[in-house]
């Protein structure tokens, strides 16, 4: 499932820089500079889920592992 929600948010940045690109290009240039903020700001996330931090998991690895081991009692 979290596959298919990081699958669905990158094409939904994709979705908003070319809007915005086709916006800046019509002269909507406050619109066209929020919707690549927004797009910046979508992709900055998806880099914080699946970017590996030091012992080399991912936050969402890591994550997964605490709810197996509460749900296991650890």
């Amino acid at each position: 499932m979290f596959d298919l929600i990081i699958s669905i948010i990158v094409l939904a940045a994709v979705a908003l820089a070319v809007g915005g690109f086709v916006l800046w290009r019509k002269g909507f240039t406050r619109k066209a500079m929020l919707m690549g903020l927004l797009a910046f700001i979508m992709l900055a996330n998806v880099a914080v889920w699946l970017v590996p931090m030091e012992d080399g998991n991912t936050p969402m690895e890591a994550a997964s592992k605490a709810v197996a081991d509460e749900e296991a009692g650890r």
